[in-house]
């Protein structure tokens, strides 16, 4: 049985207390927005845009070190996880957590010619690998995410190994492999640059 890893308290404050920035919002609906007011002509301005959890990552780590170098899980398992430790709460919060993380991810939403590549731990059923999916326009105004290639050998069984993420005609192609593979096994490249690098 997996065992449900416990946040550090430090980070589940500094987490708390920017999500308490606005009193009685839903956190997963918040969002931070950081903006640097350039001076001249035209007035430019940089920005970073993330979650609450992700800024007090940044904070966390910028005083303590990385919060949590163990394993990584994908937010379907660290639901699973704490449904198995019989906590509603923590299974909610995982689940809310992972699509805030996606949905203010500041590339998000997926766009047509973006690459998904999603790579695979060596497991009981076959070796590492990886696979590629291509993000195009579907006859029906959303979005489509077809496979493109793969990297596991053809003398291993390919049914339900190869492809299980492709989908037609979807509002949010990425939303089940985010929540399934986990955003630490994905990299996404948008116009030839990786805009979301995972476990980096």
């Amino acid at each position: 049985m997996a065992t449900l890893r416990r946040i550090d308290p430090r980070l589940q404050i500094m987490t708390e207390t920017i999500e308490g920035l606005i009193p009685g919002a839903t956190p997963a609906a918040l969002s931070v927005d950081v903006t640097e007011t350039l001076a001249g002509p035209g007035e430019r301005s940089n920005s970073w845009t993330g979650s609450p959890a992700a800024l007090a990552q940044k904070l966390f780590t910028a005083l303590y070190g990385r919060p949590d170098a163990g394993e990584q899980l994908s937010p379907l398992a660290r639901a699973e996880d704490a449904k198995r430790a019989r906590d509603l709460g923590a299974e909610v919060a995982a689940l809310q957590q992972g699509h805030s993380d996606l949905t203010s991810a500041p590339w998000y939403p997926a766009r047509p010619g973006d690459l998904v590549h999603v790579h695979y731990e060596a497991g009981g059923l076959s070796d590492a690998f990886g696979e590629t999916y291509r993000v195009t326009a579907s006859d029906g105004g959303f979005l489509s995410m077809q496979l493109l290639c793969h990297t596991l050998p053809d003398t291993e069984d390919l049914e339900g190994l190869v492809g299980c993420f492709a989908v037609d005609d979807d509002p949010d192609p990425l939303m089940e492999l985010w929540f399934e593979a986990g955003p630490h096994r994905l990299t996404i490249v948008r116009e030839g640059r990786p805009v979301h690098i995972g476990g980096a």
